[in-house]
């Protein structure tokens, strides 16, 4: 899922200079992608029977495979956004079956673990940069879609025994929220819904942007760096999380991936552009998992879906807001995600406030009886 969503942010530079593609209709592909992701999503939060199927994951990595073949025997924009309409309905199921398996078979283990399995997607990433810079001096854009689609193919291949979440057991009566969580989940859904706005405007340009004044390589290398940073962040923040308040985490990542948006855009400097993927890498998956942490602390109803839905808006709105900053470049791109995003950050503030740590506390007791026997594992 990893590469088959994200390779579209390394090889955009080429298809800007060898394919003919505009800024603008860059932005609309991104954008149709992000259209695919949430119609996925809402498949398997609507008919959770998908999420419980082997054939849909199977068919799911089949089609997104599929559909990165498919990119470079296209030369017209509409066909292309069509493919990557596909490819983020595809994605967002893998994503969601994925998700659901390992929370569910791993619901007994430590909380990291499952944040070690998140990290695939930042490891997705990571390769996918390493594609695009291995290829980018001795073939064109068509090379790297096909390359993406080969390196998909054999990801999808190793993954293709993955068994999904088991049936639900009749399930209880759950308790109904305190009036009081429905202001701190109303802050929770805006900072994660302007998270999803800003975030996906640097997950789509960044490597553009750096491109744009930096060596060719550099923009396809700090791409590399933001997925082997994203590789271990899930994780690092789910041991935080169990230390420290999420909403006072949430509020210092988005603050950080803040300012690693920023960076390129104040400053063109090589050490800007890799500070910048590490800061943009470490946090990204790192909110995600903290917000729906948090959700779910809340007890709020199907917090899960109502996050993941707002966020999946918001990655559809950020590229085209910004569309019509990028006849100038990339650099009010950024910017503005990057205040959009200390946007988050202020809701996050908000939500840190009052917020009912006192809920969830259960929970809280099993983490701390388990922190012995955690520690003296290597």
């Amino acid at each position: 899922m990893g590469v088959g969503r994200f390779v579209y942010t390394p090889i955009l530079p080429l298809m800007h200079a060898q394919a003919g593609l505009s800024a603008g209709a860059g932005a609309n592909l991104a954008t149709a992608n992000y259209a695919g992701y949430l119609v996925g999503a809402l498949a398997g939060t609507l008919a959770p029977a998908l999420v419980r199927s082997r054939a849909v994951l199977r068919g799911s990595l089949l089609l997104l495979t599929a559909t990165i073949a498919a990119m470079p025997l296209a030369h017209s924009t509409a066909v292309w956004a069509g493919l990557r309409l596909l490819a983020g309905a595809a994605s967002a199921l893998v994503f969601v079956v994925a998700v659901a398996s390992l929370l569910h078979h791993l619901r007994d283990h430590p909380a990291h673990l499952p944040g070690w399995a998140f990290g695939g997607v930042g490891a997705g990433i990571a390769l996918s940069g390493l594609l695009v810079l291995a290829l980018r001096s001795m073939a064109d854009w068509r090379a790297a879609w096909w390359a993406a689609a080969a390196l998909t193919g054999m990801l999808a291949a190793a993954s293709w025994r993955l068994r999904p979440e088991d049936a639900p057991a009749a399930a209880g009566s759950g308790s109904r929220p305190e009036a009081r969580t429905h202001r701190w989940f109303g802050a929770l859904f805006l900072s994660y819904f302007l998270e999803g706005v800003g975030y996906i405007v640097a997950g789509t340009f960044l490597v553009a942007a750096i491109g744009q004044g930096s060596p060719g390589r550099l923009g396809s290398g700090a791409w590399v760096l933001v997925g082997l940073a994203a590789v271990p962040s899930s994780a690092l923040w789910a041991r935080l999380g169990r230390r420290w308040s999420r909403p006072g985490l949430l509020l210092t990542a988005l603050t950080i991936q803040a300012a690693g948006i920023a960076l390129p855009a104040l400053t063109g400097s090589t050490a800007a552009a890799l500070a910048s993927a590490v800061l943009f890498g470490a946090t990204f998956l790192g909110v995600s998992t903290l917000a729906l942490a948090t959700g779910a602390h809340l007890r709020f109803p199907r917090s899960v879906a109502l996050l993941t839905a707002g966020y999946s808006v918001g990655q559809i709105l950020g590229p085209l807001v910004v569309a019509p900053l990028l006849r100038h470049g990339y650099q009010q791109a950024l910017l503005l995600a990057a205040l959009v995003v200390l946007a988050a950050a202020l809701a996050a503030a908000v939500l840190r406030i009052g917020f009912p740590h006192h809920m969830g506390g259960d929970h809280t007791v099993r983490v701390r009886q388990r922190q012995p026997a955690e520690a003296t594992r290597p």
